[in-house]
């Protein structure tokens, strides 16, 4: 009688245990907290846990609280594809928001599409990727790469130094922007230096000399950085040291903002640039109340916004709404009820999630202050749709991603009608 008594309220324990998670909805968290990108990647991990705390004192979703499943993968990239798998396996997470390098992101990407996870990607990268299992909510190079060299070509560049860290990221985004510099604004060979470096590169003496070598032979010459990482604090240290200045050299950077500003004396990097979507300094009442709410919630006035940041805001707002559409979780009613789904951004317009997983945003240039904040200089008129297949890549211009019928893929060649890759077949 004891045995069966014991048995039955361990199964009335186990039930009510089950209900109780049944009751939460899980979001994991894949960001380095430590490592080479924990300068970047920590501040996201953050967002994410002050977005999920906004929704449940709002009432949750569904009925349900949100969850919050935080994973360290440590800058570690095969580390990243166990810590996905232990999220959609072990912790069974709902959607995932993770991730900063593309290294990271296609370690990850075949275990989310074998187990047909829901990842939110929120940083800009290289394009030449639409997977049906993947929400792209950071920039593509036609929103920040393309934009942000035809601002310097106006402001009268003719010599470009492609310098980026040693991974897919640099290599493909340079490759983009050398055919695109020699084929559409005609600049020779010549003219173009390419170096890239290991992450967490810190010894910059001899580059930033070849730099400034290269910058010094009569033509006016700009800096396209895809450095990434803890090596930008260095990197920016060097130009300093060797008093390359804005007005000579000037640097355009695409992975450096507020909150990889905020380690070092930026009063000698005055006047060099970075292209974004976001800028902690853009002007509207929402990002006021967004920064007011993130300082609230870390305690520490300091603290400052960035994109990526905004790309988790907009990613994080788009799935509650598809959720709520949906009714469920369930990531391929999500999907489909994501396409066509608007948020405001954080600069006061609209983004719009496009059926090539790739949003609408703004395209921003910013100036560095002495401050550490930044002075936008140039903006587009409009939102700009990513692209998910750049048009200055042979291989690539006659390729799109659409993942409504009647293509439903990710990488459909317009000219043989086929369909190369994943789809939904």
């Amino acid at each position: 009688m004891y045995k069966f008594l014991k048995l039955f309220l361990f199964s009335i324990f186990f039930l009510n245990v089950v209900n109780l998670k049944a009751d939460t909805i899980k979001v994991g968290v894949l960001h380095s907290l430590s490592g080479t990108m924990a300068i970047s990647e920590t501040t996201l991990k953050d967002t994410v846990l002050m977005l999920i705390e906004k929704q449940n004192k709002a009432g949750g979703l569904l009925g349900k609280k949100l969850e919050a499943v935080v994973v360290d993968p440590a800058s570690d990239w095969p580390l990243f594809a166990e810590k996905a798998k232990e999220l959609l396996t072990v912790q069974k997470v709902d959607v995932v928001f993770g991730c900063w390098t593309s290294v990271s992101r296609k370690s990850v990407l075949p275990v989310f599409e074998e187990l047909n996870g829901l990842l939110f990607y929120p940083v800009q990268y290289e394009g030449e990727e639409s997977s049906k299992n993947v929400f792209y909510t950071g920039a593509a190079p036609n929103q920040q790469a393309i934009p942000a060299v035809d601002y310097l070509a106006d402001q009268g560049v003719k010599k470009w130094v492609l310098a980026g860290t040693d991974y897919v990221y640099p290599r493909t985004t340079n490759k983009i922007l050398e055919s695109y510099l020699k084929e559409v604004l005609g600049v020779s060979s010549d003219d173009i230096m390419i170096n890239y470096t290991p992450f967490g590169h810190s010894d910059w003496q001899t580059i930033v000399s070849d730099i400034k070598k290269f910058g010094m032979a009569g033509k006016k010459t700009a800096v396209v950085s895809t450095i990434n990482g803890d090596a930008n604090v260095p990197f920016y240290k060097e130009l300093g040291n060797q008093g390359i200045k804005a007005e000579d050299i000037p640097v355009v950077a695409f992975s450096v903002g507020e909150e990889e500003l905020s380690g070092f004396d930026t009063s000698p990097l005055v006047g060099h640039l970075a292209a974004w979507n976001y800028f902690m300094s853009a002007e509207s009442e929402i990002n006021d109340t967004f920064i007011e709410d993130w300082l609230k919630f870390i305690k520490d006035d300091k603290r400052v916004t960035n994109d990526p940041m905004e790309a988790h805001v907009i990613g994080f707002e788009m799935w509650v709404k598809a959720v709520e559409k949906a009714g469920t979780t369930d990531v391929d009613a999500v999907r489909e009820s994501m396409y066509g789904i608007s948020v405001p951004n954080l600069t006061g317009g609209t983004a719009v999630m496009n059926t090539n997983h790739h949003l609408t945003k703004p395209v921003l240039i910013g100036e560095i202050q002495a401050d550490g904040q930044f002075d936008i200089v140039w903006s587009t008129s409009g939102g700009v749709i990513g692209d998910a297949w750049t048009d200055f890549l042979p291989d690539s211009a006659r390729i799109v991603a659409d993942w409504t019928s009647p293509i439903k893929c990710g990488n459909y060649n317009i000219d043989t009608g086929k369909c190369s890759g994943q789809n939904y077949e």
